[in-house]
């Protein structure tokens, strides 16, 4: 019987390439042995998810999400559940398409995407549930994850990588640390914090340093948790981890694996919000658990071990202004009440 694989492709995501491209890409398909058809999403709930779901019940092989990360979630979200999961392939087309990075997945190639499906090498990766929601690349809470999902698409697509320095600069100002629970496989912190992240890849927001040790199917979660910090301090650790991810051993800092994560604000009255996969996932108390190696995926196999990032030049050039600019701040304090002290000329 011959191999059946659907494509769903969000038609609107990035600079709507796929439309272009999927006549080429159905022909690859095919050539490599599948009878392949799409669907194009809609703007209905839900759509790319639902869809997921359906094709897999009616027996399909391969299941391509052909988008962004949201995409790429919906449709994780509906092979999730089944016991009978069709292999998983990815064509980015968005704007930071954060989990092909980590497959080393081509992203401004949709067609090139499409024949590392046709090559057909694939390996088992973990998804993270965080209550009845499953998701691939990170989970947090706290003000600063406010940085996956708080930059508009339109300013995505036109600044990638650049739009999240931005948005950064806006909000550490105003970032207030939360009374949280988090409940670990190595303990429990009870306290302030700017912020928790549960990463499955090594890739956030574009930022390939904030993970620098992740594994995509060993069971475990990288958790991350900011202890309270200045303005000053956390932009010193943005430096570190664009400086080759150094942040990893500051004091400031909580890096460890888990398997799970149970988070919750200390306060009644205090409101813990939580990221899935760069989306508002709802509010705390939240449990997370690390399904190993739940998905088969397509991907650059080969590639994967290759963790060094490659920046186009802009992109490093504004990387150095960033960490110039915040040795700079360091050297000018921080006020009692958090400000940034101004250097008298």
């Amino acid at each position: 019987m011959q191999k059946r694989c659907r494509i769903i492709y969000n038609p609107t995501s990035g600079r709507e390439a796929m439309k272009n491209d999927l006549v080429e890409i159905l022909n690859i398909l095919e050539a490599a042995g599948y009878e392949t058809s799409a669907f194009a999403t809609t703007p209905e709930p839900n759509s790319a998810q639902n869809e997921a779901r359906r094709a897999a019940l009616a027996g399909f092989d391969v299941i391509v999400a052909a988008g962004g990360d949201g995409t790429i979630n919906e449709v994780v979200n509906g092979i999730a559940p089944l016991e009978q999961r069709p292999k998983l392939g990815i064509i980015p087309a968005g704007t930071t398409n954060d989990y092909a990075r980590a497959l080393k997945i081509p992203r401004e190639d949709p067609v090139a995407a499409a024949k590392f499906i046709a090559q057909g090498d694939t390996f088992k990766i973990d998804i993270g549930l965080a209550n009845q929601a499953y998701f691939v690349n990170i989970a947090g809470g706290g003000s600063l994850t406010e940085l996956t999902y708080g930059v508009p698409s339109r300013v995505k697509s036109l600044f990638g990588y650049l739009a999240y320095l931005i948005k950064g600069a806006e909000i550490l100002p105003r970032m207030k640390p939360i009374d949280m629970h988090l409940e670990y496989d190595e303990g429990v912190y009870d306290g302030k914090a700017s912020m928790f992240l549960l990463a499955l890849t090594n890739s956030i927001g574009g930022f390939e340093q904030i993970v620098p040790d992740a594994s995509l199917d060993d069971g475990k979660f990288t958790l991350i948790i900011v202890k309270p910090s200045n303005v000053v301090e956390m932009l010193q650790l943005l430096t570190m981890v664009l400086n080759g991810g150094k942040h990893v051993d500051d004091d400031r800092i909580i890096y460890t694996k888990t398997t799970k994560l149970i988070a919750k604000p200390i306060q009644n009255d205090e409101k813990l919000m939580i990221n899935i996969d760069g989306e508002y996932g709802g509010d705390a108390p939240m449990e997370f658990t690390n399904l190993k190696q739940h998905i088969e995926i397509f991907a650059n196999v080969k590639a994967i071990p290759d963790m060094q990032r490659k920046m186009n030049p802009d992109v490093q050039e504004a990387k150095d202004y960033f960490v110039q600019g915040v040795e700079d701040l360091s050297q000018q304090g921080v006020t009692d009440d958090g400000m940034i002290k101004m250097r008298k000329e």
